[in-house]
């Protein structure tokens, strides 16, 4: 038998499915499939106990780092360090200073503790963004702190207190915590930043200072959720594929298991706007695309950051008092562009 021979057969049909596609509602897209590695986060084992983690990973043969949100118990609230020679075991490695700086005290009194720490490289230089605040205020500060290398054994190591990169006090509309650095095309670097308020603004940089390419500039706005009381934060930036991905935090955190964070994206192809979700709905509407929400034990997985598209987030173990853990997995991008993390089981 030929397609020749049977061509009219075909012809009828053909116009027989085409009527009934034509009849039928459509179709829904199957799930784009999802490679192994991302079905679930690494088993991790050590040290574990970091909030907002700040993800660097190492070159082959170097070690791994994460950088989280200080506890009173540890290094007078300062920022937490942990070091990793695979990014599967874990071990404690102290905090950043043994006491916060003074400034950062008088900035924000009653200040308790360091959060939501951001570590950038630029030409051959480590900068350490982070915030003070306390709850449910927006009285705050971000900061700036550099060092020559991440390892303490380096002669070379040192954190530098850079000081007050920019502030909020309560007559503004917004939260200076949650900083996320990126470059745009151009190596020129920028700083996202906020926390319910009016959600996440967007300000320049200067290298080598790392600081406010303008201090009188108005903070760009970004992300809005458009809904009482604003519950969007930790902004982060992932490049890819001409594209600038925006991640950020919805919901509460820092409740254990009755925290509801969730992580969400958009993407731009321009560092300052506009970001749009999978739908095209914008980030500044309300709009937001999901990446991760709870599954089992995780509960409110969020404060994420990414490296080598590797994400570290922070969730609250049902299975453990509703304690924070560090997870760690894989972004995967589908054929669309868009980034996507399989809920674990």
């Amino acid at each position: 038998m030929t397609p020749v021979r049977f061509a009219p057969l075909l012809t009828v049909v053909a116009a027989v499915v085409g009527l009934s596609a034509a009849l039928a509602p459509p179709a829904v897209a199957a799930a784009p499939a999802v490679p192994a590695q991302a079905e679930e986060p690494w088993r991790l084992s050590g040290d574990l106990a970091a909030h907002d983690p700040a993800l660097v990973v190492g070159d082959e043969g170097e070690k791994w780092y994460v950088f989280a949100t200080g506890h009173e118990s540890k290094g007078d609230g300062n920022i937490q360090i942990r070091s990793s020679s695979d990014g599967r075991k874990w071990t404690y490695e102290g905090t950043v200073w043994d006491e916060i700086p003074e400034w950062i005290k008088e900035a924000v009194p009653g200040v308790k503790n360091i959060w939501a720490p951001e570590v950038y490289e630029a030409n051959g230089m480590y900068y350490l963004y982070y915030a003070a605040s306390t709850w449910g205020h927006n009285q705050s500060v971000i900061g700036l702190a550099t060092n020559e290398t991440l390892d303490p054994s380096d002669p070379a190591y040192e954190w530098v207190d850079r000081g007050e990169v920019i502030r909020s006090d309560p007559d503004d509309d917004y939260n200076a915590i949650d900083p996320a650095i990126i470059e745009d095309g151009s190596g020129t670097p920028w700083m996202a930043f906020g926390s319910y308020w009016s959600g996440i603004r967007l300000v320049k940089l200067d290298w080598p200072s790392g600081k406010l390419a303008d201090p009188d500039a108005e903070p760009r706005h970004i992300v809005d959720r458009k809904a009482a009381p604003n519950a969007v934060e930790a902004p982060y930036f992932v490049k890819h594929d001409g594209y600038y991905y925006l991640f950020t935090s919805w919901g509460q955190c820092c409740q254990g298991v009755d925290s509801d964070y969730k992580i969400m994206v958009g993407r731009s192809k321009k560092v300052t706007g506009p970001y749009v979700d999978r739908e095209g709905r914008k980030l500044l509407e309300g709009g937001g695309t999901t990446v991760l929400t709870d599954e089992g034990d995780r509960v409110g997985p969020g404060g994420q950051s990414a490296s080598d598209d590797i994400i570290a987030y922070h969730y609250y173990d049902k299975s453990d008092d509703g304690k924070p853990k560090l997870a760690i997995q894989p972004i995967v991008w589908d054929d669309d562009g868009w980034p996507m993390l399989t809920n674990p089981e």
